[in-house]
């Protein structure tokens, strides 16, 4: 995924990144149409299967619009900021129900993705997570939907939408926001390089100079840790939905390096929304 603005679909998106939004909308709306009850509780989340709907129908709206050039203020651009502003925003919208929502998760990542495809690639857009190009936000899109998909999955007792071929997809948006949702109570003073790579294929470099994070597709000499990870458990435990320890634990990563032991710790340097 080295040159990810460079193999384009229709001129504007990476080979693949078009049709894994539009599956993944679609999975999303199986799984909400198949719901016996949208008032069922999400695991590791507050929100019910409808919030969540709700939420999902909301962001893809959102990035719709941004997508088209209409810039939309959510929140401050901290983690704690879009956390607020999303639970506001569920508080004005009051519908639930499965249908209505999975409809407009599907219509709205499609007008995302007509958009996107509409407009030019390389032009910079405000959004929730700061400025970001269009092959970008459709990373985002992507992103967001993929986590939010695993935890209907996870409600709903339904197999989940996150393959490795779609985490790669999201490792755009994945580098570019990780600075900005990086943990600065943990990080202070921090000086470390990490070299990140997936199984199969994609990778990244993180560089903390004194607590603040540089993250790119390219990897940093003399790296101080290498992890080696599975695609799904990266997205997963980058999301917040999975732990470091029972990745550790199942085989799923491994670490090594100079200084291997700040392998465990890489999970907790970000806070994600």
């Amino acid at each position: 995924m080295e040159s990810e603005a460079g193999q384009e679909v229709r001129g504007a998106l990476p080979e693949g990144l078009a049709d894994a939004i539009r599956t993944t909308a679609e999975e999303i709306a199986a799984l909400l149409r198949g719901a016996p009850d949208t008032g069922a509780p999400v695991p590791g989340l507050t929100w019910t299967v409808g919030e969540v709907a709700a939420h999902l129908a909301q962001a893809n709206a959102l990035m719709a619009e941004v997508a088209a050039g209409h810039p939309h203020v959510h929140g401050d651009g901290t983690p704690q900021g879009i956390a607020a502003a999303n639970e506001d925003a569920l508080a004005a919208y009051g519908e639930r129900a499965a249908e209505p929502l999975a409809a407009m998760i599907v219509t709205q990542a499609y007008a995302c993705l007509d958009a996107v495809t509409g407009h030019p690639a390389d032009e910079m857009l405000m959004t929730p997570m700061g400025p970001m190009n269009r092959v970008v936000l459709g990373s985002y899109l992507l992103t967001h939907m993929l986590g939010h998909g695993y935890d209907l999955a996870r409600a709903l007792k339904r197999p989940h939408m996150v393959d490795p071929a779609r985490v790669r997809l999201a490792l755009p948006f994945m580098i570019q926001a990780m600075p900005r949702v990086t943990d600065a109570a943990t990080t202070a003073g921090m000086n470390a390089r990490y070299a990140v790579r997936l199984w199969g294929g994609g990778r990244l470099g993180v560089t903390f100079t004194d607590g603040s994070a540089a993250v790119g597709h390219e990897l940093p000499d003399r790296p101080d840790c290498t992890i080696s990870i599975e695609p799904v458990t990266f997205l997963l435990m980058a999301l917040g939905r999975s732990s470091p320890v029972g990745a550790m634990a199942r085989g799923r990563v491994f670490a090594w390096g100079r200084k291997p032991w700040l392998g465990p710790r890489f999970p907790a340097y970000f806070k994600a929304p």
